[in-house]
């Protein structure tokens, strides 16, 4: 086999380059190592600048003139959007906030109303069983002053018993003399008498 070289594109342009760069570095190099460019660019510079700020003050005039806005007017103007943005984000923020506590306030409400009411309802319960309460102690007392009546006609029929058993034994002692009595006075023991 032959030796043969291969050609390397990215070698050559590689190699290209780096002499194109050396080459360049030597010009600039010597350009801007000599006082006179030095002081050529420094006197570009100043005139540029100085020509710079005769268009910018002559843009300023002409757009206080036409009412146009600068760019400082443009740049304030973003400045103040991306503030308000913020503020309104910031705004957005607080209501949903709001909002949230809007709402656990409802549910809370809600729950105080739905306790009230149970409250309203135990209270119309118990002025009922209240009402039923004195109706039955009303009856109650009124059955306790019958029985206490009762208890007091008792005890009279009770003394009137007594009195009556006291009667029935004087009655059948009345009735055993008055035998005696006839009884001597027909002269018959009473024995058979009362028999």
């Amino acid at each position: 086999m032959t030796n043969r070289k291969t050609i390397d594109p990215f070698n050559m342009v590689n190699k290209v380059y780096g002499q194109w760069e050396n080459q360049m570095n030597d010009l600039i190099h010597l350009w801007t190592n000599n006082r006179e460019f030095v002081r050529l660019s420094r006197t570009c510079t100043d005139t540029s600048s100085f020509y710079k700020d005769v268009i910018n003050k002559g843009q300023e005039l002409v757009g206080n003139q036409l009412n146009l806005p600068t760019k400082e007017d443009v740049a304030n103007i973003a400045k103040l959007s991306i503030q308000t943005e913020e503020k309104l984000d910031s705004l957005e923020e607080q209501i949903w906030n709001l909002q949230d506590n809007v709402s656990s306030t409802n549910k809370e409400i809600e729950g105080v109303a739905q306790v009230s009411s149970d409250i309203m309802k135990l209270t119309k319960q118990l002025k009922t069983e209240l009402t039923k309460t004195k109706s039955e102690l009303y009856e109650t007392k009124k059955l306790n002053s019958e029985l206490q009546l009762m208890k007091n006609e008792l005890a009279g029929l009770q003394s009137l018993k007594e009195e009556l058993t006291e009667l029935t034994t004087l009655l059948q002692f009345m009735n055993v003399r008055t035998m005696e009595t006839t009884a001597e006075q027909n002269h018959e023991p009473a024995e058979t008498i009362s028999k």
